[in-house]
Protein backbone atom coordinates (compact mmCIF):
# COMPACT_ATOMS: atom_id res chain seq x y z
CA UNK A 1 0.00 0.00 0.00
CA UNK A 2 0.97 3.30 -0.87
CA UNK A 3 -0.13 7.09 0.36
CA UNK A 4 0.22 9.81 -1.96
CA UNK A 5 -0.51 13.66 -0.32
CA UNK A 6 -1.30 16.38 -2.47
CA UNK A 7 -2.63 13.35 -4.77
CA UNK A 8 -5.02 15.80 -5.81
CA UNK A 9 -2.82 18.22 -7.21
CA UNK A 10 -0.69 18.67 -10.14
CA UNK A 11 2.42 16.73 -9.35
CA UNK A 12 0.57 14.49 -6.88
CA UNK A 13 -2.16 13.02 -9.66
CA UNK A 14 0.90 12.68 -11.77
CA UNK A 15 2.23 10.70 -9.50
CA UNK A 16 -0.92 8.25 -8.40
CA UNK A 17 -1.31 8.25 -12.99
CA UNK A 18 1.99 6.56 -12.73
CA UNK A 19 1.91 3.91 -10.13
CA UNK A 20 -1.56 2.87 -12.08
CA UNK A 21 1.08 2.86 -15.09
CA UNK A 22 3.34 0.61 -13.32
CA UNK A 23 0.43 -1.56 -11.22
CA UNK A 24 -0.08 -0.16 -8.28
CA UNK A 25 -3.55 0.27 -7.44
CA UNK A 26 -3.34 -0.39 -3.72
CA UNK A 27 -3.14 3.64 -2.99
CA UNK A 28 -4.50 6.04 -0.81
CA UNK A 29 -5.28 9.41 -1.51
CA UNK A 30 -4.91 12.23 0.52
CA UNK A 31 -5.87 15.82 0.15
CA UNK A 32 -8.05 17.90 0.99
CA UNK A 33 -10.46 17.86 -2.03
CA UNK A 34 -12.54 21.10 -1.58
CA UNK A 35 -12.06 22.16 -5.50
CA UNK A 36 -14.28 20.33 -8.23
CA UNK A 37 -11.35 21.15 -10.55
CA UNK A 38 -8.79 20.11 -9.13
CA UNK A 39 -10.50 16.76 -8.07
CA UNK A 40 -10.73 15.94 -11.78
CA UNK A 41 -7.27 15.31 -11.81
CA UNK A 42 -8.23 11.96 -10.13
CA UNK A 43 -10.96 11.16 -12.52
CA UNK A 44 -10.05 7.26 -13.91
CA UNK A 45 -7.55 7.06 -11.33
CA UNK A 46 -7.30 3.68 -8.98
CA UNK A 47 -6.93 3.97 -5.66
CA UNK A 48 -8.33 1.90 -2.45
CA UNK A 49 -9.33 5.12 0.08
CA UNK A 50 -9.65 8.95 -0.30
CA UNK A 51 -8.10 10.44 3.27
CA UNK A 52 -8.67 14.16 4.20
CA UNK A 53 -5.20 15.89 4.49
CA UNK A 54 -6.36 16.36 8.14
CA UNK A 55 -6.85 13.20 9.44
CA UNK A 56 -4.14 11.36 7.51
CA UNK A 57 -2.22 11.50 10.61
CA UNK A 58 -4.72 9.44 12.70
CA UNK A 59 -5.33 7.25 10.38
CA UNK A 60 -1.59 6.73 10.17
CA UNK A 61 -1.59 5.84 13.51
CA UNK A 62 -3.72 3.06 12.83
CA UNK A 63 -2.55 1.83 9.76
CA UNK A 64 1.23 2.90 9.16
CA UNK A 65 2.45 -0.91 9.43
CA UNK A 66 0.28 -1.77 6.46
CA UNK A 67 2.40 1.19 4.07
CA UNK A 68 4.94 0.46 2.35
CA UNK A 69 6.03 3.87 1.21
CA UNK A 70 4.94 7.21 1.07
CA UNK A 71 4.68 10.20 -1.30
CA UNK A 72 4.92 13.32 0.64
CA UNK A 73 4.14 15.80 -2.22
CA UNK A 74 1.30 18.28 -0.72
CA UNK A 75 1.97 21.84 0.37
CA UNK A 76 1.16 25.10 -0.08
CA UNK A 77 2.83 26.44 -3.14
CA UNK A 78 2.33 29.86 -3.77
CA UNK A 79 5.51 31.77 -3.77
CA UNK A 80 3.73 35.36 -3.57
CA UNK A 81 1.88 34.39 -0.46
CA UNK A 82 3.31 35.91 2.76
CA UNK A 83 1.74 34.61 5.83
CA UNK A 84 4.57 32.56 7.40
CA UNK A 85 1.87 31.04 9.70
CA UNK A 86 0.48 29.44 6.39
CA UNK A 87 3.83 27.36 5.35
CA UNK A 88 4.46 26.76 9.35
CA UNK A 89 1.60 24.64 9.16
CA UNK A 90 0.70 23.32 6.22
CA UNK A 91 4.28 22.57 4.83
CA UNK A 92 6.91 22.73 8.14
CA UNK A 93 4.82 21.31 11.42
CA UNK A 94 2.77 18.82 9.21
CA UNK A 95 5.50 17.40 7.13
CA UNK A 96 7.38 17.17 10.86
CA UNK A 97 4.47 14.71 11.76
CA UNK A 98 4.34 12.97 8.66
CA UNK A 99 8.43 12.16 9.30
CA UNK A 100 7.88 11.11 12.76
CA UNK A 101 4.75 8.72 11.94
CA UNK A 102 7.39 7.27 9.18
CA UNK A 103 9.58 6.95 11.35
CA UNK A 104 7.84 4.97 13.89
CA UNK A 105 6.10 2.70 11.41
CA UNK A 106 9.65 2.34 9.17
CA UNK A 107 7.72 3.63 6.25
CA UNK A 108 9.61 4.86 3.62
CA UNK A 109 9.03 8.19 2.68
CA UNK A 110 9.69 10.38 -0.57
CA UNK A 111 8.83 14.27 0.24
CA UNK A 112 9.03 17.44 -1.89
CA UNK A 113 11.69 20.03 -1.39
CA UNK A 114 11.94 22.81 -4.05
CA UNK A 115 14.49 24.65 -5.87
CA UNK A 116 12.95 27.80 -4.39
CA UNK A 117 14.96 27.59 -1.33
CA UNK A 118 17.90 28.21 -3.44
CA UNK A 119 17.02 31.58 -3.39
CA UNK A 120 18.85 34.36 -6.06
CA UNK A 121 21.08 31.06 -6.33
CA UNK A 122 23.91 32.90 -5.37
CA UNK A 123 25.28 29.89 -3.83
CA UNK A 124 24.71 28.28 -6.93
CA UNK A 125 22.28 24.73 -6.95
CA UNK A 126 24.14 21.88 -5.78
CA UNK A 127 22.16 19.37 -3.77
CA UNK A 128 25.08 19.05 -1.24
CA UNK A 129 23.63 18.87 2.56
CA UNK A 130 26.17 21.30 3.73
CA UNK A 131 24.83 24.04 1.57
CA UNK A 132 20.95 23.56 3.15
CA UNK A 133 22.26 25.43 6.16
CA UNK A 134 23.55 28.49 4.18
CA UNK A 135 20.64 28.77 2.19
CA UNK A 136 18.67 32.00 1.84
CA UNK A 137 15.44 31.42 0.41
CA UNK A 138 13.34 34.61 -1.84
CA UNK A 139 9.90 33.91 0.19
CA UNK A 140 8.25 32.27 3.11
CA UNK A 141 7.49 29.19 0.82
CA UNK A 142 10.88 28.49 0.04
CA UNK A 143 12.02 29.34 3.52
CA UNK A 144 9.62 26.57 4.63
CA UNK A 145 10.94 24.41 2.15
CA UNK A 146 14.38 24.66 3.56
CA UNK A 147 13.40 24.74 7.26
CA UNK A 148 11.94 21.12 6.68
CA UNK A 149 15.41 20.43 5.13
CA UNK A 150 17.69 21.52 7.80
CA UNK A 151 15.32 20.04 10.16
CA UNK A 152 15.49 16.65 8.62
CA UNK A 153 18.99 16.63 8.36
CA UNK A 154 19.13 17.01 12.24
CA UNK A 155 17.52 13.99 12.88
CA UNK A 156 18.88 11.19 14.81
CA UNK A 157 15.74 8.90 14.23
CA UNK A 158 14.75 8.68 10.54
CA UNK A 159 12.36 6.80 8.16
CA UNK A 160 13.82 3.26 6.52
CA UNK A 161 14.15 5.43 3.90
CA UNK A 162 14.35 8.72 2.66
CA UNK A 163 14.56 10.98 0.12
CA UNK A 164 13.69 15.34 -0.20
CA UNK A 165 13.32 16.01 -4.27
CA UNK A 166 13.51 19.83 -4.78
CA UNK A 167 11.88 20.56 -7.84
CA UNK A 168 12.80 22.82 -10.12
CA UNK A 169 10.74 24.68 -12.64
CA UNK A 170 7.99 21.57 -13.41
CA UNK A 171 5.15 21.96 -16.13
CA UNK A 172 2.76 19.31 -18.13
CA UNK A 173 -0.77 17.71 -17.42
CA UNK A 174 -2.89 18.14 -14.68
CA UNK A 175 -1.98 22.00 -13.66
CA UNK A 176 -5.26 23.57 -15.07
CA UNK A 177 -6.77 24.28 -11.48
CA UNK A 178 -3.37 26.23 -10.80
CA UNK A 179 -4.26 29.59 -11.79
CA UNK A 180 -1.57 32.39 -11.69
CA UNK A 181 1.03 29.69 -10.12
CA UNK A 182 0.45 27.13 -13.07
CA UNK A 183 3.51 26.96 -15.21
CA UNK A 184 4.38 29.88 -18.08
CA UNK A 185 3.68 27.17 -20.56
CA UNK A 186 -0.22 26.78 -19.37
CA UNK A 187 -0.43 30.60 -19.39
CA UNK A 188 1.30 30.60 -23.15
CA UNK A 189 -0.68 28.51 -24.73
CA UNK A 190 -3.88 29.99 -22.99
CA UNK A 191 -2.91 33.49 -24.42
CA UNK A 192 -2.20 32.58 -27.57
CA UNK A 193 -5.45 30.77 -28.23
CA UNK A 194 -7.09 33.74 -27.05
CA UNK A 195 -4.99 36.87 -28.57
CA UNK A 196 -2.32 35.49 -30.95
CA UNK A 197 0.33 36.87 -28.64
CA UNK A 198 1.85 35.72 -25.37
CA UNK A 199 3.13 38.47 -22.62
CA UNK A 200 6.85 37.86 -21.09
CA UNK A 201 7.95 39.52 -18.07
CA UNK A 202 10.79 42.49 -19.02
CA UNK A 203 14.22 42.33 -17.47
CA UNK A 204 14.62 44.47 -14.33
CA UNK A 205 18.98 43.38 -14.56
CA UNK A 206 21.19 45.02 -17.05
CA UNK A 207 22.89 41.62 -16.87
CA UNK A 208 19.57 39.42 -18.88
CA UNK A 209 17.33 41.07 -21.96
CA UNK A 210 13.75 40.62 -21.84
CA UNK A 211 12.77 37.14 -22.31
CA UNK A 212 16.27 35.97 -21.75
CA UNK A 213 15.80 34.88 -18.06
CA UNK A 214 16.71 31.53 -17.51
CA UNK A 215 15.14 28.35 -15.74
CA UNK A 216 15.52 24.72 -15.40
CA UNK A 217 12.03 23.77 -16.89
CA UNK A 218 11.16 19.76 -16.31
CA UNK A 219 8.39 18.04 -17.78
CA UNK A 220 6.11 16.13 -15.34
CA UNK A 221 6.60 13.09 -16.88
CA UNK A 222 10.22 13.08 -16.51
CA UNK A 223 9.34 14.26 -12.55
CA UNK A 224 7.09 11.44 -11.68
CA UNK A 225 9.29 8.81 -13.51
CA UNK A 226 12.47 10.15 -10.91
CA UNK A 227 9.90 9.33 -8.04
CA UNK A 228 9.35 5.88 -8.61
CA UNK A 229 12.91 4.98 -8.72
CA UNK A 230 13.03 6.25 -5.26
CA UNK A 231 11.27 3.77 -4.48
CA UNK A 232 14.44 1.25 -4.73
CA UNK A 233 15.84 1.61 -1.40
CA UNK A 234 19.31 0.50 -2.42
CA UNK A 235 19.50 4.36 -3.74
CA UNK A 236 21.16 6.37 -1.06
CA UNK A 237 19.10 8.33 1.26
CA UNK A 238 19.22 12.19 1.39
CA UNK A 239 18.18 15.39 -0.51
CA UNK A 240 18.15 16.01 -4.51
CA UNK A 241 17.73 18.07 -7.51
CA UNK A 242 15.75 17.64 -9.87
CA UNK A 243 15.63 19.24 -12.90
CA UNK A 244 16.83 18.55 -16.40
CA UNK A 245 20.35 20.41 -15.91
CA UNK A 246 19.90 22.85 -18.73
CA UNK A 247 18.53 26.07 -17.88
CA UNK A 248 16.41 27.40 -20.60
CA UNK A 249 14.96 30.86 -21.54
CA UNK A 250 11.63 31.84 -21.68
CA UNK A 251 11.82 33.32 -25.16
CA UNK A 252 12.69 29.59 -25.94
CA UNK A 253 9.37 28.26 -23.97
CA UNK A 254 6.99 30.68 -25.90
CA UNK A 255 8.25 30.03 -29.00
CA UNK A 256 7.97 26.21 -28.28
CA UNK A 257 4.51 26.95 -27.48
CA UNK A 258 3.73 28.54 -30.83
CA UNK A 259 5.86 25.64 -32.66
CA UNK A 260 3.14 23.35 -31.00
CA UNK A 261 0.24 25.53 -32.02
CA UNK A 262 1.56 25.94 -35.43
CA UNK A 263 0.95 29.87 -34.90
CA UNK A 264 2.89 32.76 -35.74
CA UNK A 265 5.25 33.87 -33.11
CA UNK A 266 4.62 37.24 -31.09
CA UNK A 267 6.08 38.09 -28.37
CA UNK A 268 4.97 41.37 -26.35
CA UNK A 269 7.13 42.28 -23.13
CA UNK A 270 5.71 43.77 -19.93
CA UNK A 271 6.93 44.93 -16.39
CA UNK A 272 7.40 42.32 -13.95
CA UNK A 273 4.72 42.79 -10.86
CA UNK A 274 6.12 44.46 -8.11
CA UNK A 275 4.65 42.63 -5.56
CA UNK A 276 7.25 39.67 -7.18
CA UNK A 277 9.81 41.61 -8.52
CA UNK A 278 12.02 41.55 -5.61
CA UNK A 279 11.97 37.89 -5.12
CA UNK A 280 12.08 37.10 -8.64
CA UNK A 281 14.81 34.25 -9.92
CA UNK A 282 16.57 35.24 -12.85
CA UNK A 283 18.14 32.35 -13.11
CA UNK A 284 17.64 28.54 -12.22
CA UNK A 285 19.47 25.32 -12.83
CA UNK A 286 19.94 22.06 -11.10
CA UNK A 287 22.97 20.18 -10.83
CA UNK A 288 22.46 16.57 -11.74
CA UNK A 289 25.44 14.84 -10.60
CA UNK A 290 23.75 13.23 -7.62
CA UNK A 291 20.97 11.71 -9.30
CA UNK A 292 22.73 10.15 -11.89
CA UNK A 293 25.45 8.63 -9.08
CA UNK A 294 22.30 7.57 -7.00
CA UNK A 295 21.47 4.97 -10.41
CA UNK A 296 18.92 7.08 -12.59
CA UNK A 297 20.11 6.70 -16.21
CA UNK A 298 16.83 7.77 -18.03
CA UNK A 299 16.87 10.79 -20.58
CA UNK A 300 14.89 14.00 -19.79
CA UNK A 301 12.49 15.30 -22.40
CA UNK A 302 14.05 18.49 -24.27
CA UNK A 303 12.07 21.75 -23.63
CA UNK A 304 10.92 21.41 -27.01
CA UNK A 305 9.69 17.79 -27.21
CA UNK A 306 7.98 18.36 -23.38
CA UNK A 307 6.12 20.94 -24.70
CA UNK A 308 4.98 19.72 -27.72
CA UNK A 309 3.35 16.88 -26.16
CA UNK A 310 1.83 18.44 -23.48
CA UNK A 311 0.47 21.25 -26.04
CA UNK A 312 -0.61 18.81 -28.72
CA UNK A 313 -1.50 15.68 -26.41
CA UNK A 314 -3.39 17.57 -23.54
CA UNK A 315 -3.74 20.93 -23.34
CA UNK A 316 -5.34 21.29 -27.12
CA UNK A 317 -8.03 18.91 -26.15
CA UNK A 318 -8.71 19.98 -22.52
CA UNK A 319 -7.05 15.89 -21.32
CA UNK A 320 -6.26 15.06 -18.14
CA UNK A 321 -3.34 12.51 -17.20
Amino acid sequence: MIAVTGAAGFIGSNMVAKLNEAGFTDIIVVDEFSRPDKNRNLEGKVFTHQIHRNEFSDWLEKNGEELNAVYHLGARTDTAEMDRRIFDRLNLNYSKTVWELCTRFNIPLIYASSAATYGGGEQGYKDNHDLVYSLKPLNPYGESKNEFDKWVLEQGSTPRFWAGIKFFNVYGPNEYHKGRMASVIYHAFNQVSETGRMKLFRSHRQDYMDGEQLRDFIYVKDVVDVLLFFMKEDVPRGIYNLGTGMARTFNDLVRSVFNAMEKEEHIVYIDTPEDIRDTYQYFTEAEMDKLRSAGYDQSFHSLEEGIHDYVTNFLMHGKYR
